[in-house]
């Protein structure tokens, strides 16, 4: 039996994981996932309730960079993970240094004594970090893509998609080159894909498709 996957396709979480897996080539079940909706074996399986999840012979993998690290520790044919450790410590970064403030920013009626303006200009440190990396290599850790470049880019892309006009006037051009490249590629679009929700005794959805 395949491991069970449940996703949320405009999630940045289950994005990243979803690119691991894709890249893995590992048959996996999707179940598409309405967080207004939650199914009841989702809940059961993992009752903290957020994408994604993957069940694998009955254990139960439910942060997405854990996701990411399973499915690329069973097959990794693109090398992705050639920078190591370094590049789990950045995504770890991300989440740390530069979400927190992305969610105040996009989300500011949610927080009591939030400025949205300073948190945009808080979560902008990191992105400039990632600008100094990005200034004489395609990728965050070289010319190619990787762990690193999948486990931030849909973040980055989230923030960007906020307030687009003002991300593209900000002195990062060669950010706003690669989340350009990374958010047209045929790898990202792959992942993109819309599905319905799942429901218990839907057919299954194989992921990555077959071709």
């Amino acid at each position: 039996m395949p491991p069970i996957f449940y996703s949320f396709r405009r999630c940045p979480y289950a994005m990243r994981a979803r690119l691991a897996v894709a890249s893995s080539g590992l048959n996996t079940e999707l179940r598409e996932i309405v967080l207004r909706d939650k199914a009841p074996e989702f809940l059961a399986a993992s009752p903290k309730g957020t994408v994604p999840v993957m069940v694998v012979d009955g254990e139960v993998i439910e942060e997405s960079l854990d996701v990411m690290r399973w499915a690329l520790g069973q097959n990794d044919p693109e090398g992705l993970c050639y920078a190591g450790e370094e590049a789990v410590d950045l995504v770890k970064r991300c989440e740390t240094d530069f979400k927190g403030h992305l969610d105040r920013f996009k989300y500011a009626v949610r927080y009591e004594d939030v400025d949205p303006e300073q948190e945009r200009v808080l979560a902008s440190v990191f992105l400039r970090e990632l600008e100094g990396r990005l200034v004489d290599q395609a990728y965050l850790f070289g010319d190619r893509i990787g762990f690193g470049d999948i486990g931030i880019a849909p973040f980055v892309r989230q923030f960007a998609n906020t307030d687009r006009a003002w991300f593209d006037r900000q002195d990062w051009p060669n950010l706003i080159r690669w989340l350009d490249d990374f958010v047209t590629s045929p790898r990202f679009l792959s992942i993109m894909t819309k599905y319905p929700k799942w429901q218990q005794g839907d057919g299954v959805t194989v992921f990555p498709p077959q071709p």
